[in-house]
């Protein structure tokens, strides 16, 4: 089972109708299921696993 290991959170916005009508809505982080090398799963935002990627390639 994946662990949640982001720290990130989601963002709350205003939806403006052409009335000026505000409703919140809430944007979600998009978490994924990464497998570590050792074998371990966690749960990361596309972000993070976008900068490990990154600094894996740079090694």
């Amino acid at each position: 089972m994946a662990v949640n290991k982001s720290k990130r959170k989601g963002n709350v916005k205003n939806i403006r109708s052409h009335a000026l009508n505000s409703t919140k809505k809430r944007q979600n982080v998009n978490l994924q299921v990464y497998t570590y090398e050792d074998g371990t799963k966690a749960r990361l935002s596309v972000k993070e696993i976008r900068t490990l990627n990154k600094e894996k390639k740079a090694a």
